[in-house]
């Protein structure tokens, strides 16, 4: 599930203020190269045990990610739930408990960022 309105994409912050706020949120900063990066938020759904990770991606628009004061830019922000052995599944129904998680943790990032 994309999540449109947040207010981030298109953000852009320097990878050091980024990664620095992320991990304020208990985002991680997962997969990455040079130019592109993914940060994770692992929420559990204390109803059904299940797994959902909040995702935002981003992308290098000066510099590359093993330079501090490259800046990126926050492209797209999704939730799903995580499935064993497979990986993530994006089309099942997002409990409103997570969602509203996911909400408050982004808007906490938002206003790390402003």
């Amino acid at each position: 599930m994309i999540l449109e309105n947040t207010g981030l994409n298109g953000l852009q912050s320097e990878l050091a203020t980024l990664d620095e706020s992320a991990e304020k949120v208990g985002f991680i900063r997962w997969q990455w190269e040079y130019t592109r990066a993914t940060y994770d938020l692992k929420l559990t759904d204390a109803g059904t045990n299940s797994d959902y990770f909040l995702r935002f991606s981003t992308r290098a628009v000066e510099g590359r990610l093993e330079q501090p004061d490259a800046i990126l830019a926050i492209e797209a922000i999704y939730i799903g739930r995580a499935t064993f052995p497979h990986g993530m599944e994006y089309e099942s129904p997002v409990p409103q408990p997570i969602l509203n998680t996911a909400t408050q943790r982004l808007n906490e990032l938002r206003t790390l960022l402003a």
